[in-house]
């Protein structure tokens, strides 16, 4: 009797029920218009991954009002009904091509590149995030120093995020990710350099992951009952690939306990090494803390490009699905070239993100 590919058995996520544990990860590629409506041509972008035998295809991340949380020009919203109406027809190809499909909802906060609606940016401190901007999404120089929420406006941005994904659901979206890595939004606040508020967002773990439980809590319960709800969770940041969380294994578990307690349908870890140990302290990966802790399903983001090494990770329980990144980008049809044994269609990446990261004409075919 054969074993059966761990590639290629179903998963539910919540009321979601995959055909196998290969998912498309969230990737910016600034293809949408100037004012945030998706496109056709991210209609075919998206759909070619599910023709391709992704079972999930996750967004590039999406954003959810109309005030501070724009990251990028070109950047595609649900912060309106005209944008819900126009990511219809995206959803609508990824369904006809057999795939499901998941709307990532992202704040970019304090690591805004551009916004049509503000002109400044906005954080949990004024405190400019490490690094610079990014060129293959049409930024330069250091990130300006944010301006530090009001409570006021930190209750403004838990409802953005809940109305977006109403407006996700009435798009038919299958699915709802908060963007809580990266460095963006969610992420400034959990992490201890940019976040040094002095009231209950801010001090010890536990206070700087409130907004991303709370916004998690505020969505599940808006649209929960109808709609897959996960949350993506990282170290690094765009700027910053060498951050590490101070308190190491403590950290990781009060993080995932503290979301897991929420009930969340998934959480999404993303490190530039998905087999690499987290910590210092200990072995286990980013994704194995998840999974100990959260007692939810985990997907596992990192470098796992390679189908043996994605294999062993399920095998192994180190999570529960496989998202992939450039790999996916590279070939299409990774789950069929996976499955048949084969190896990657040669594609060269750099000629897919630059000299801007958006979709080119050879992704579409």
């Amino acid at each position: 009797m054969s074993v059966p590919d761990p590639l290629l058995t179903p998963v539910g996520l919540g009321g979601l029920t995959l055909p196998n544990r290969v998912a498309v990860a969230p990737m910016t590629r600034i293809s949408a218009t100037g004012d945030g409506r998706a496109t056709s041509r991210m209609a075919a972008y998206y759909a070619r991954f599910a023709r391709g035998g992704f079972g999930l295809v996750i967004t590039e991340g999406v954003y959810p009002d109309d005030q501070y949380s724009q990251g990028y020009r070109n950047q595609p919203g649900l912060a309106t009904a005209a944008q819900a109406r126009a990511w219809r027809p995206v959803v609508d190809a990824v369904h006809e091509a057999g795939g499901a499909i998941v709307a990532q909802l992202m704040h970019a906060g304090g690591q805004a590149q551009s916004n049509e609606h503000r002109e400044h940016t906005v954080g949990p401190s004024a405190i400019a995030p490490r690094g610079e901007q990014l060129p293959t999404y049409r930024g330069s120089g250091p990130f300006p120093t944010p301006r530090a929420l009001t409570l006021a406006e930190i209750a403004e941005v838990r409802r953005g995020f809940v109305a977006a994904a109403r407006r996700a659901v009435e798009a038919g979206f299958d699915g709802v990710e908060l963007h809580g890595a990266n460095g963006y939004l969610l992420d400034q606040f959990l992490t201890d350099y940019t976040n040094q508020r002095t009231d209950h967002y801010g001090g010890g773990v536990e206070n700087r992951l409130r907004l991303a439980a709370e916004i998690c809590d505020d969505v599940l319960q808006a649209v929960g009952s109808e709609t897959t709800v996960g949350i993506r969770i990282s170290q690094t940041k765009v700027g910053d690939r060498e951050h590490r969380w101070a308190g190491g294994s403590k950290d990781a578990e009060i993080v995932f306990s503290g979301l897991g307690q929420v009930g969340p349908h998934y959480v999404h870890t993303t490190e530039p090494d998905a087999t690499a140990a987290a910590f210092d302290d200990g072995r286990e990966t980013l994704a194995e803390h998840a999974r100990q802790h959260s007692g939810v399903p985990v997907l596992a983001n990192g470098g796992l490009g390679d189908a043996e090494m994605a294999r062993a990770v399920l095998r192994s329980g180190g999570a529960d699905v496989v998202s992939l990144g450039k790999a996916a980008l590279t070939d299409r049809d990774w789950v069929r070239t996976a499955r048949d044994g084969r190896g990657p269609a040669p594609r060269a990446l750099f000629d897919l993100l630059a000299p801007l990261a958006d979709i080119k004409d050879s992704e579409l075919a």
